[in-house]
């Protein structure tokens, strides 16, 4: 059976020095510019030090124009390379490895930071009371998606420049790639709708471009649903074939996750109705993945103890993916790799309406990583509930920070 201390190689890039790897968790930490700062690079250089193999940042977006929060962290053809250099050696400090998650959120824009908000289709977000934040987007133009692919290879190229060992392109969680692999969505009838051959096309190309522009001495990494948990939607047969579409692109590594804004697969609730486990949340659609899966697989979704993520490795799975329990204790992997038994206990809520809670939970996290960054514990600052309120506070002050640094562009 396979150790959790054990190295993974890669087909391209630097080997993972063992199977745990730091998942994408959205930071909101952007200093001035849209860039990164001193307390994004020290929450990073703490997370080195607490032994995972692989960092894989939270998604930096590729257009100053479409983020999804106003701290979302921007890297174009023109923004400084040096403070993500940093970021780069911080992630590295310790002898791991660091990528950087790269996005495009497409729909999932708030009203009030929409400028471009584009999407496979008109088709709204449906998010019952949250549906009215976010506007219907307009279908992309041929010109816009080429446009786009192009961005994305900008982005990773320029990764690379910083010092990064990798990126992984976002194509989960209801964001611009994962809308275009979702039938539900993709209401197209060009050569990027219709069969899920078509509606891969947009990711494969985007990988396509990326590795062109990288070469094959830097990891690829993709983050796919095993599932959307809608009826009628990207499904696990669609995931198993989307992945050998990704083998043949050259990718090393895909890391499975589920749920989109429209189903919170990831807080337990998912559309469709499946119950999913406390922990290892898409364990058992991993497994039905692992067999033909041409390409290693990382799995993320509520891991937070050592037996779990051992449960993980054994059933085939390459790399185990902590998120939520590194908010909470950064060393944990570390702890693991000793053999020791430490568990990272999530936040948690009353709220009964699952959307708000979900949203509440998050807003926890978030304050959490700003404690982190700090250089505090990562024990909760404030109750779920009104670390929710503090969130709106902060973004609000984030909201007018991206909007002065856009009207300088």
């Amino acid at each position: 059976m396979t150790a959790l201390n054990e190295p993974l190689m890669l087909r391209h890039g630097a080997p993972l020095p063992n199977r745990i790897a730091k998942a994408a968790m959205e930071e909101l930490l952007a200093a001035p510019g849209q860039v990164p700062g001193d307390r994004l690079i020290a929450l990073y250089r703490r997370w080195a030090a607490g032994g995972a193999g692989l960092l894989i940042t939270g998604h930096v977006m590729i257009d100053g124009r479409a983020v999804a929060q106003p701290g979302d962290v921007v890297l174009e053809r023109d923004t400084p390379l040096e403070p993500f250099r940093r970021w780069a050696a911080a992630g590295r400090s310790a002898g791991g490895r660091i990528w950087m998650q790269i996005n495009h959120p497409g729909r999932v824009i708030p009203k009030d930071l929409a400028d471009i908000t584009w999407g496979p289709s008109a088709v709204p977000i449906d998010a019952g009371g949250f549906s009215r934040l976010y506007p219907t987007p307009r279908p992309m133009t041929a010109r816009a998606i080429a446009g786009t692919v192009e961005r994305f290879a900008v982005t990773a190229r320029r990764a690379q420049q910083a010092g990064f060992d990798g990126v992984q392109i976002h194509a989960a969680h209801g964001y611009l790639l994962s809308q275009f692999l979702s039938p539900l969505v993709n209401r197209r009838e060009d050569r990027w709708g219709g069969s899920l051959h078509r509606r891969a096309r947009f990711l494969l190309d985007v990988v396509g471009a990326v590795r062109e522009r990288v070469g094959t001495g830097f990891a690829v990494g993709v983050k796919l649903n095993s599932a959307d948990f809608q009826r009628g939607g990207f499904d696990t047969d669609d995931a198993r074939e989307v992945i050998e579409m990704l083998d043949d692109a050259g990718v090393d590594l895909v890391e499975l996750s589920g749920g989109s804004i429209e189903s919170l697969a990831t807080a337990g609730s998912p559309a469709d109705g499946r119950t999913l486990a406390r922990e290892a949340y898409f364990l058992e659609l991993a497994e039905q993945l692992v067999a033909t899966s041409p390409v290693p697989l990382l799995l993320t979704g509520g891991i937070r103890r050592r037996a779990v993520a051992e449960r993980v490795i054994g059933s085939g799975v390459a790399v185990a993916g902590l998120a939520t329990a590194l908010a909470i204790d950064p060393a944990l992997p570390e702890r693991w790799l000793a053999g020791g038994e430490a568990q990272a206990r999530p936040p948690r809520t009353r709220i009964r309406n699952k959307a708000l809670a979900a949203a509440a939970v998050q807003a926890a996290t978030s304050r959490r990583l700003a404690h982190l960054a700090a250089g505090r514990s990562g024990r909760a600052p404030c109750p779920a509930a009104l670390a929710l309120l503090v969130e709106r506070l902060v973004r609000a002050r984030r909201r007018r920070a991206y909007e002065t640094w856009r009207a300088t562009r």
